[in-house]
């Protein structure tokens, strides 16, 4: 099986751009734990934006929860009022939906949002609920056996874990 090379750093530049075009004022950056998290924080800079960013969790929201539990780097920090707000969800990798789901239940614990976009880093292959980005930077195709997930080094620079299960 080939190796899957893929430039975060190339990405991610794509990525600032896409979701520029889906940016309005007064919309509202929230980034899924952690590699969404990590998009979010340095979007909410070179976008050179002002409000507060949100970070969410899906862990208690999760199908599997009984399984993985809740890991302590894993709490939702929502410092806006969610009712009404516009938002943009950012997530590294949206592979079969489930963590959208839950992250889509969790900020509906916060209020009513009037709008969620989702913008992806990553759009890979093995949907398994109905859920579509409204913007991606790529589409890649792994095996079912293989994960990917975004890292970040100290100095902030991101690259791409991909493993074999």
């Amino acid at each position: 099986m080939s190796t899957l090379v893929l430039d975060a750093e190339a990405l991610y530049t794509e990525f600032l751009a896409g979701v520029r075009a889906l940016y309005r004022p007064g919309m509202r950056l929230v980034g899924v734990t952690s590699g969404g998290a990590w998009l979010a924080e340095r979007m909410h800079k070179d976008l050179g934006l002002t409000e507060d960013i949100g970070i969410i969790s899906s862990s208690m929201h999760r199908d599997d929860f009984a399984q993985r539990g809740m890991t302590s780097a894993a709490q939702t920090q929502i410092g806006f009022d969610v009712n009404g707000a516009d938002i943009i969800l950012l997530d590294d990798v949206l592979h079969t939906g489930r963590t959208i789901r839950a992250v889509l239940n969790e900020l509906f614990d916060f209020g009513r949002p009037a709008s969620v976009k989702l913008a992806v880093l990553v759009d890979r292959s093995g949907h398994q609920l109905p859920i579509q980005a409204d913007y991606f930077a790529a589409r890649v195709a792994l095996s079912p056996k293989q994960s990917l997930a975004l890292a970040r080094s100290d100095a902030g620079v991101f690259s791409f874990n991909v493993k074999e299960r």
